[in-house]
């Protein structure tokens, strides 16, 4: 059986690999969404704490033995508490003025760090192996699907779909919106609206962390893999509408299976499919798909 020319078994295949793409876009933009939604703060160093996440779980495993599974708590926490020492001391003076500050500072830091990576551990990258629990793969009679990738899907839309529910759906969320818009007034019912932003952009760091560590056996660890998909992912937010969270996560994953269907169809076109659509939104509805129209 063909669509449109191309064999089923290929075309289901590809738009499964393009899940697995846009559930990284998903992740990296969820936490994108939600510093510049709380905070107001376009994180330009959000592809360098991706890229730390994978290499704090490289280093686990080569230099103390930790597997993947406590890795997927060590490097989210690792990189938070470096993204909340960076918003004490750097970004806390910045919330004031003008947001262009906030994407200049971080963008060094991006510079800063990737400098620092590839003098320690070069260009050439890092390997880092499928966890036991996870090798092999299933037949799903149209194409034979890795275990791992698999999972990386299931593990990106939990997480995903936990992080709208907590800002959105919880007592917690509806503190820190208001502490946003209102801190002043959050602060006279008691409330450290101080502690919240620096813990909420430590999360945002620990969420790119975690993305980059269920990166990590999919694709090899080097410093330039955050500036490799930074771009992308930031057209994934501007679609999706700067600071929506839910807007983030479908995007992303639409994205993904668009770029994989485009690889199909038009391979040639699937490197830019994703700036056409960002352009085109931006024509029609300059906030995105999910954002306010101020």
């Amino acid at each position: 059986m063909e669509i449109f020319g191309i064999p089923l078994q290929a075309f289901l295949g590809q738009l499964l690999l393009g899940l697995v793409n846009g559930s990284f876009y998903a992740m990296l933009s969820l936490g994108l969404a939600v510093i510049f939604g709380l905070l107001g703060i376009v994180n330009f160093a959000h592809g360098a704490l991706y890229m730390m996440g994978a290499y704090v779980a490289w280093l686990a495993m080569e230099k103390f033995g930790i597997g993947f599974w406590w890795a997927l708590l060590l490097a989210p926490l690792t990189v938070g508490a470096l993204g909340v020492a960076v918003e004490r001391t750097l970004l806390k003076r910045l919330y004031n003025i003008d947001p262009i500050y906030g994407l200049l500072l971080t963008f060094g830091l991006a510079l800063i760090a990737e400098g620092i990576f590839r003098d320690q551990f070069g260009v050439s990258g890092q390997q880092y192996a499928v966890p036991e629990l996870l090798q092999g793969a299933t037949n799903l009679g149209f194409m034979v699907l890795p275990n791992y990738r698999g999972f990386v899907v299931f593990a990106s839309l939990l997480i995903c779909l936990a992080t709208w529910w907590i800002i959105e759906r919880t007592r917690l969320g509806s503190y820190l919106r208001a502490g946003t818009e209102n801190p002043k007034l959050v602060q006279a019912f008691g409330i450290n609206v101080p502690m919240m932003v620096m813990l909420t952009y430590g999360a945002g760091a620990g969420l790119a962390a975690l993305a980059g560590v269920l990166a990590a056996p999919v694709i090899q660890i080097t410093p330039l893999m955050g500036s490799n998909l930074i771009i992308v992912v930031f057209a994934v937010v501007v679609i999706g509408g700067m600071g929506s969270i839910l807007g983030s996560i479908l995007t992303g994953l639409a994205l993904g299976l668009i770029e994989g269907l485009t690889k199909v169809f038009y391979p040639e076109a699937s490197s830019i499919v994703v700036f056409v659509i960002m352009a085109i939104v931006l024509m029609v509805r300059p906030a995105g798909l999910f954002g306010k129209e101020k």
